[in-house]
């Protein structure tokens, strides 16, 4: 990683408008956050460096907030919709649009946006100079909040986290191994598939840089003689460079989990987190049901 590369290197999320919807459709119209970061990561040719750079203090990237952005303006030009958390799907016009439309959209969604605004007499809150939405500030705060908790964290309290989530995931017999020479190896948990079963091993990171190929090579080589299955968890995030070397032909897989993913597991298994669903009534007045009384 160049310690010289800066967020400006970075496009802007307006940048990232047109390459979302072209990922979209290159992934059948529908995809987790995950899923549409490493299509428009590999579309738009993200170097392991600008992929490295941190939003802030990290652990998210500069990308992944970009990204969101992106994702939220999307959605309110009606071109994409979030049926579920972390999940988004394009709408039959994201479909249909053509890249000359994109920034004439975005002027409109803005327009409307700064309309409102005006109408409410609310200040700015910040984000993007002049430009808000309450949809990726929760989004984010949420995560930056819990990430921030486990990078507090003494290191054998986020592994005996990670153990726990293991265990709360279907793993039995786990538990941390890791102490002086271990070599990487942080912990084993024994997954069972139906009728079959077999040792994990993982590596528990708590990191704020984004978490490259090397790494992913170091902890394989940790694996040789203990085992063929691994899991790298982190609290940051792994560049396209690590995605690619997990999954390398050839040799024994890795599979990841990063911070993003890594918060939503918690809120699965409500581990540290508490989820409240919300049901929002949408009342609709019919009146030729009224007029025919």
């Amino acid at each position: 990683m160049t310690d010289t590369m800066t967020s400006d290197s970075v496009p802007q999320y307006q940048t990232l408008l047109w390459p979302s919807v072209v990922a979209l459709r290159d992934l059948g119209g529908r995809a987790t956050n995950t899923e549409l970061y490493e299509a428009v990561v590999e579309l738009e040719e993200f170097t392991e460096a600008q992929q490295s750079v941190l939003h802030k203090d990290g652990p998210m990237t500069e990308i992944e907030y970009r990204m969101r952005w992106a994702q939220t303006y999307l959605k309110g030009m009606g071109l994409a919709a979030n049926p579920s958390r972390g999940v988004w799907e394009l709408t039959a016009e994201g479909r249909t649009v053509v890249e000359g439309q994109i920034m004439p959209l975005r002027a409109e969604y803005l327009r409307g946006l700064r309309d409102a605004r005006r109408a409410r007499e609310v200040t700015d809150l910040g984000g993007i100079p002049g430009e808000t939405d309450g949809g990726i500030e929760e989004e984010v705060a949420w995560q930056d909040q819990l990430l921030e908790v486990l990078l507090a964290m003494p290191p054998d309290a986020f592994e005996r986290l990670c153990v726990r989530l293991l265990r709360e995931a279907g793993f039995v017999r786990t538990q941390v191994t890791g102490r002086t020479g271990d070599q990487g190896i942080d912990g084993v948990g024994v997954y069972r598939v139906s009728l079959v079963s077999f040792p994990v091993f993982f590596q528990a990171k708590r990191w704020r840089n984004s978490v490259g190929s090397q790494q992913v090579r170091d902890f394989r080589g940790a694996m040789v003689g203990r085992g063929e299955k691994g899991l790298l968890i982190t609290t940051a995030s792994f560049t396209s460079e690590a995605k690619a070397e997990a999954s390398r032909d050839g040799a024994p897989p890795v599979d990841l989990v990063d911070g993003p993913l890594l918060c939503e597991l918690l809120a699965q298994h409500e581990i540290g987190v508490r989820v409240t669903e919300r049901v929002v009534r949408e009342i609709t007045l019919v009146r030729e049901d009224l007029e025919r009384m």
